[in-house]
This record gives structure tokens, sequence and C-alpha cells, in this order.
């Protein structure tokens, strides 16, 4: 029988000590494990309509200075499943746009009572900025190409789902490949950080252009291999971990087109039948299909994506409560 998250939700509390996850290299394997088995105690009741109260009484301000759909959306149904009132702001709604400076921004927000900020922002560093300035809780949801943490435990988690064995659901010793745009991708980052704590063996695949071979002396220490051949980035690979171009980032081209892309790197039927049996497909999206991936593959049984998009709730209501819960002790006095 599965426990309840009123008996459980408190026990994975004491290994999380952060009131904010502003990126993945910060924290310890421990730590990610903590987020995970919080995920699990709050995975079951997404099929409920009630209500948890971890959040109750709390305003979480959702933001996203940067477009959005999937991370803001999903922020919003997690915060709400806790119990939370959540406000949401873009950059087109808020005094950024006559000039205010994000510290003051944040600092009005704060004033007006928020108890937690979730910040999407164009710029690396914004929300370890805002979580060096601010008392309250602050979550990146993807700062510029520098990290997007959630997502890269939402997929972890997801792995973990497909391929965890033993009593702790290890990863140690799995394949994955990402392959695209590494060079612009904070996804990517978030995940070499994230998945090399724990064990698995990654390997970046792309273009030169886009998967440079410094990256694999950059990543030394996370025992990351660069591969240019994707067929045999493919074949070794436990789980392929697609990655879109990431247009609005880059200044220059980096390749003759989209459609030389796709001949070369894009995963269609040819490709998908180098994986080996039980390899899964994974995708952060925005999918653009008939470039990285071809609609019946994304749609296949191999495709996690929708898991990936229905764990990213759980994990993401994980990391407000564990972020809340490190908060609230934080500003009980001592006895």
């Amino acid at each position: 029988m599965q426990p309840s998250p009123k008996d459980n939700a408190s026990k994975p509390e004491d290994a999380w000590h952060s009131k904010n996850l502003t990126g993945i290299e910060h924290i310890s394997a421990e730590e990610i494990t903590t987020v995970f088995r919080q995920a699990d105690i709050f995975k079951p009741s997404l099929g409920s309509r009630e209500k948890l109260a971890s959040l109750h009484g709390h305003t979480v301000v959702n933001l996203f200075l940067e477009p959005s759909t999937r991370t803001r959306t999903a922020f919003e149904v997690s915060a709400k499943r806790l119990g939370a009132d959540v406000i949401s702001l873009d950059s087109d709604a808020s005094s950024l746009v006559k000039g205010e400076t994000l510290r003051d921004t944040a600092m009005n927000v704060r004033a007006l009572n928020a108890d937690m900020i979730i910040i999407r922002h164009k710029a690396a560093g914004a929300a370890r900025y805002l979580a060096d300035k601010l008392d309250i809780p602050i979550v990146n949801a993807g700062d510029g190409a520098h990290a997007h943490p959630t997502q890269a435990l939402l997929d972890a988690y997801t792995l973990r789902e497909h391929f965890g064995s033993g009593p702790e659901r290890s990863l140690k010793g799995r394949k994955v490949t990402i392959l695209g745009d590494i060079l612009f991708s904070r996804v990517a980052r978030s995940n070499i950080h994230c998945l090399s704590k724990l064990g698995v063996q990654i390997t970046l695949a792309g273009p030169t252009t886009l998967v440079p071979d410094v990256l694999e002396k950059a990543y030394a220490a996370e025992g990351v291999h660069v591969a240019h051949e994707t067929e045999k980035a493919l074949r070794e690979a436990d789980a392929v971990m697609l990655l879109r171009i990431q247009h609005e980032r880059q200044t220059t081209t980096h390749f003759p087109s989209l459609g030389e892309y796709t001949k070369v790197f894009g995963l269609n039927r040819e490709r998908e039948s180098w994986l080996k049996p039980g390899a899964i497909v994974m995708h952060p999206g925005p999918i653009n299909r008939g470039v990285e991936v071809e609609s019946e593959i994304a749609d296949g049984a191999r495709s996690a994506i929708l898991q990936q998009v229905r764990n990213g709730i759980a994990v993401r209501m994980a990391v407000l409560h564990l972020c809340a819960a490190a908060w609230r002790r934080q500003l009980k006095p001592a006895v």
C-alpha cells in the first residue's frame, strides 16, 4: 500500500538544508535522492483532486521573464497542489519594461509578502543573484544558457523509473546520450551535473559547432564523452535525450540549414533502429517535430516525453516543499 503524503512528507526534509534551488552543481547526490524520495511520496496524490497543505497560507510568485509554457504551468500546478496561492508575472506585466532593475522588482514582490519566488530569466546567474539578495526561497526555472535544475531532476527521476536498480534504485553505470545543441543548452548543463552525480555515463553528440571537443575537457570531472559519430552514440545508449536548436541564444549560424541538421542528426526511423531494445527517447520540450525527431518516434513506444511532463509535477512539488521546509526551519527561533 502506498504511504500517504501526510504520513511521510516530513521524512526527507532532514536531508535537505537549503531554502533555495539555483543549480545542480552545488547539491550532492544525497540531496538529489532526497528530492526523489519526496517526489515518490507526492506522486500518488496526483490522481486526486484533493490539495495538500504543505504550502497552505504561502504566496508563491512565478516571475517568468523569459517565454515559457510547460515549466511555468508545471510550477503553477505544483504550487497550487501544495495549497499555495500563486501569482504569475511575466516581463510584459512587470516594471522591468519601464527600466526597473531585477533586484527592485524582486524586493517589491517580497514587500508584498511573497513567501517564495520561482524565476526564469535570460541572464545566467539571475536566480543565484536573487538568492543572495532576498531572505525567502528562490527556485531557478531556467537562467539563460546556465541552468535548469528542476528539468534535470525530473529527467533523472524519469530515468530512475525506467532503469533504477536495487533498494536505492541506482542509475550507476547507465548510459545516456544527449543529442543536439549542447553548447547553448541549460538543460544539458544541468543534466550533466545531475546525472554524473548519480553515476550515469554521459555522451554528448551532435555537430562539432554545437558539441565542440572542448566540452569533453570542460566536463572531465564528470567523465563526459563527446561523440560525433551518431550511430555509435545511439547504439550504446540506454536513453537518448534530444535537444532542440536554441536559435534564440545563437548569434551566428552553426550549420547550413535545419534540413542539413535533420539529415545528419535528426532521430528518424533508421536511427531509431540503432537503439538497443528497451532504450527510451526523451525530450525537455518544446519539440520541433521533423527536425530533431520524427513525430512517430516522439509519440511512439520508446517515448518517455509525456512521462517527463507528468513527473515534472511531482518533482517540482518536492522541490517547493523541501525549500519551504528548510526556510521555515531557518525562521524558527532557537530554543
